[in-house]
C-alpha cells in the first residue's frame, strides 16, 4: 500500500491541529492508534502487522500518532462519558516510567465502571488528594468511597482532609474485600501495558495510559452515543470526528 497524503481541509476538527501533515490515510492512523491502546501489542508488533498487509509503517510513526492524538480523544470522550455510580472503590497500582515505579490512581464504581484515573510520581497524601479532587470535579461527588487497607494511609488522610472542608462529608470505608473489583480492573489495564515494556517518559506514559483507559471504558459501555448502537471500534473512531 503506497503512502498517500490526506488534504488538511478534509481532516476532522482537532486532528488537523496536532498532525501537521499526513503521509498515510487517516483511517490507517486511527486503526494503529486504537489497536495499540485496546490490545496487548507493542510498537514492534504493530509495525510487523502492518508489514504483513503490505503497509510500510515505522514504529516511530505509530508512537508519534499515539502521543499526539490520544489527548484529542481524551477531551472528546470526557464530553460523552456516561455518569458513574455514587459508591466508589479507589486504589493505586504501579507503572514503570523510565525505569522507575510511578503510581496510577484509579477508581471504579460498585458496578465496575471506571470513575477516573491519574498518574502521579509519588504515593502520598498530596498525590491522593489531587486524584480525588480531579475525580470529583469530573464525575460529581460520591456518597461513599472505599479505600484499600494499606500501610501508607495516604488515601485515607487525603479524604479526611477533603471532608474537613465539606458541609456534607463523604462516607469513607476501608475494606480490602470490597476493593476486589478495582484490583481486578487493574489487572485488565496492566495486561495492555505489559508488552509495551515500560514508558520512556512521564508525558508519554500519561497520554498512553489515558488511551488505554478510554478504550477500556468504551468496551465497558461507558460512552454515550446518540442513534443506533455501534461497535467499540466505531465508538473509538467517532472521537476523532
Amino acid at each position: 500500500m503506497a503512502k498517500t497524503k490526506t488534504p488538511r481541509k478534509t481532516l476532522p476538527a482537532g486532528i488537523g491541529k496536532v498532525l501537521k501533515r499526513l503521509h498515510y490515510p487517516l483511517d490507517l492512523i486511527l486503526l494503529c492508534v486504537r489497536w495499540y491502546v485496546a490490545y496487548s501489542l507493542s510498537l514492534r508488533n504493530l509495525e510487523e502487522m502492518m508489514a504483513e498487509r503490505g503497509i510500510d509503517v515505522d514504529r516511530s510513526s505509530v508512537h508519534r500518532w499515539v502521543i499526539k492524538l490520544l489527548p484529542v480523544f481524551g477531551k472528546a470522550f470526557r464530553k460523552r462519558k456516561r455518569p458513574v455510580g455514587k459508591s466508589w472503590r479507589v486504589d493505586e497500582t504501579y507503572v514503570k516510567v523510565k525505569g522507575q515505579w510511578k503510581y496510577l490512581y484509579r477508581a471504579v464504581d460498585k458496578a465496575g465502571n471506571t470513575v477516573d484515573f491519574l498518574l502521579r510520581a509519588h504515593r502520598d497524601k498530596a498525590a491522593a488528594r489531587r486524584y480525588f479532587e480531579k475525580a470529583i470535579e469530573q464525575n460529581g461527588e460520591p456518597e461513599t468511597i472505599t479505600v484499600a487497607v494499606d500501610k501508607s494511609g495516604a488515601n485515607l488522610a487525603a479524604l479526611e482532609a477533603l471532608n474537613v472542608e465539606r458541609s456534607t462529608p463523604i462516607k469513607v470505608r476501608q475494606n480490602k474485600y470490597l476493593n476486589n473489583v478495582v484490583e481486578q480492573d487493574h489487572r485488565a489495564v496492566k495486561r495492555i501495558i505489559k508488552p509495551k515494556m515500560g514508558f520512556k517518559d512521564f508525558r508519554c506514559a500519561r497520554n498512553i495510559l489515558s488511551g488505554i483507559e478510554i478504550a477500556r471504558m468504551i468496551r465497558k459501555g461507558q460512552m454515550c452515543e446518540p442513534g443506533v448502537a455501534s461497535s467499540a471500534a466505531e465508538h473509538f473512531y467517532s472521537l476523532a470526528m
